[in-house]
């Protein structure tokens, strides 16, 4: 691949801006040693935080939370033995090693190369970066499958475009971690999130109840917006910094040959087999991916949404084999094994950084400084007394920087709900109000926080194609996404609240106290 940088008489402000960013983020160590060294940080601060007697109250409990000190014997002995689970237990490594062994088939196979170019032979170019980004935001009612499959395909569908591959993967960043919290429908995230809301509603009223849906009118006004943004920011920013690839340069598509023919309608009808499947298992009251005797939809439907991964890993293992028996790429078992194998070799070094995310993540989790500092945080915004928007914009900014500093969307808002919906509802806004803005702020900044769980995994796709990157490039290369979207949907977010719109089914802006 060319350099990405344009020549110097060429570049703008904000060309030189993210330039100096770039360098500044790779001057740092390797993100693996990066890790390593933030796990020892965070034992040193916890050392710090116990020796001046760092505590909180627990907003749920009452209870006093003080710093818990790793200096010391006991926490010589935990770091120690949870080492091993600290890294097995870790949630993306498993999501990722079994989604795309199910891929590596798919892929070994030739199906993922003649989709490839049966796509991009017949969409328009110029639709291509907003189906994209699109495709990550809707990827995200699925899961990690955005993360795991949509990225690397989207370098490879403009690669074939004739266009930087570079380019193809932060507009499908952008939509998928970008533009986490904003779909045409509900996904895993929803009621995990709506669950942890209703906890630390009933803080201050014991019988309130939020539902899964309770942000999706705004989650569906959000998804135009986000790909709109998405797609703007790639052509007018992005694209500067890794301009097409010459057309030599480009994967050249021979016509579709019989046999790639007859391989993808193989596949076509394995995907639409196992389809029906979900649907017999998923639709009927007693189907077998359902929850028996439950009656709301999407608790009923737990099973088959925690199962994505498992579907992912089937599909891509069944209409692989199904495409490489009618196409002739697959003769016998060793091929599929082979195919599992491949896909396994190129995340050696996401393997490694891996293991030392995974012990700064719990070391932090360990040391109760997460809560503190969601503590202290809603002590500051408490003593400003602003109007709605003006502390509502306070929050997603707040959040925001947090989501820097503790990637997991679901293990922040557990920690955070029970500060600041209880605190929220005494001033009179409903936890599912709460729940818009920080979901606003928890999107917006995971495509340039390196303790997104899957931050690691992008460095691994970005170095395909350029060798010397690092967490200086994504961060460069997706900030203007992180500040776009974050001023155009707090924007949005203003005018909802300004105008009383209802952000979800039965969903209100405002709590009122019921009386007792």
């Amino acid at each position: 691949m060319t350099d990405a940088a344009p020549p110097a008489a060429r570049r703008s402000a904000v060309d030189r801006f993210l330039y100096i960013v770039e360098r500044g983020g790779n001057a740092l160590p390797h993100p693996t040693t990066l890790f390593a060294v933030m796990a020892l940080a965070v034992i040193l601060m916890s050392g710090l935080a116990s020796l001046f007697d760092l505590a909180v109250q627990h907003p749920a409990t009452g209870e006093e939370v003080r710093a818990v000190n790793l200096m010391t014997v006991e926490g010589l002995q935990r770091i120690l033995t949870g080492l091993i689970t600290n890294f097995t237990s870790f949630a993306p490594l498993g999501t990722v090693l079994v989604s795309l062994i199910g891929i590596g088939v798919a892929e070994h196979s030739g199906l993922i190369g003649a989709a490839l170019r049966l796509l991009v032979l017949s969409a328009p170019r110029r639709l291509l970066t907003f189906v994209v980004v699109f495709a990550g935001i809707m990827s995200n009612m699925a899961s990690e499958i955005g993360y795991v499959l949509l990225v690397p395909l989207s370098a490879l569908i403009f690669i074939a475009a004739g266009r930087h591959p570079i380019l193809g993967m932060a507009a499908a960043f952008a939509g998928v971690s970008g533009g986490y919290s904003a779909n045409l429908l509900l996904g895993t995230i929803d009621p995990l999130l709506a669950g942890l809301s209703q906890e630390a509603a009933r803080i201050i009223d014991p019988d309130y109840e939020v539902s899964a849906a309770a942000n999706w009118w705004f989650m569906i006004a959000s998804t135009p917006l986000i790909a709109l943004l998405g797609t703007a920011v790639t052509e007018w920013i992005v694209a500067k910094r890794f301009p097409d690839a010459p057309a030599e340069a480009g994967e050249k598509f021979e016509p579709m040959t019989a046999a790639e023919k007859r391989g993808l309608l193989w596949a076509l009808l394995a995907g639409l087999g196992i389809t029906v499947l979900v649907l017999l298992g998923t639709v009927p009251d007693d189907g077998f991916l359902r929850k028996a005797g439950e009656a709301e939809t999407l608790k009923a439907l737990d099973p088959f949404l925690k199962s994505i991964v498992a579907m992912i890993f089937v599909y891509g293992v069944v209409t692989g084999v199904a495409y490489g028996l009618g196409a002739g790429t697959i003769r016998s078992d060793v091929d599929v094994i082979k195919g599992m194998g491949k896909s396994m070799e190129t995340l050696a070094s996401y393997m490694v950084l891996t293991f030392f995310a995974a012990q700064f993540v719990a070391f932090f989790n360990w040391t109760q400084l997460g809560l503190i500092f969601a503590v202290e945080g809603a002590d500051v915004l408490k003593t400003l007394d602003l109007p709605a928007v003006p502390l509502f914009i306070a929050f997603i900014l707040l959040t925001a920087t947090a989501n820097l500093f503790m990637g997991s969307a679901s293990a922040k808002w557990a920690l955070m709900a029970p500060v600041f919906v209880p605190m929220f509802m005494l001033l009179g806004y409903s936890p599912e109000l709460t729940q818009v803005g920080y979901r606003i702020g928890d999107s917006v900044t995971n495509i340039i926080s390196p303790m997104m769980s899957y931050f690691a995994l992008i460095i691994a796709f970005l170095q395909r194609y350029e060798p010397k990157a690092g967490i200086g490039t994504i961060v460069a290369t997706m900030l203007p996404y992180s500040i776009t979207f974050l001023i155009g949907w707090t924007v949005l977010f203003a005018i909802w609240v300004t105008f009383g719109l209802p952000i979800g089914p039965g969903a209100p802006l405002e709590y009122v106290p019921t009386a007792r």
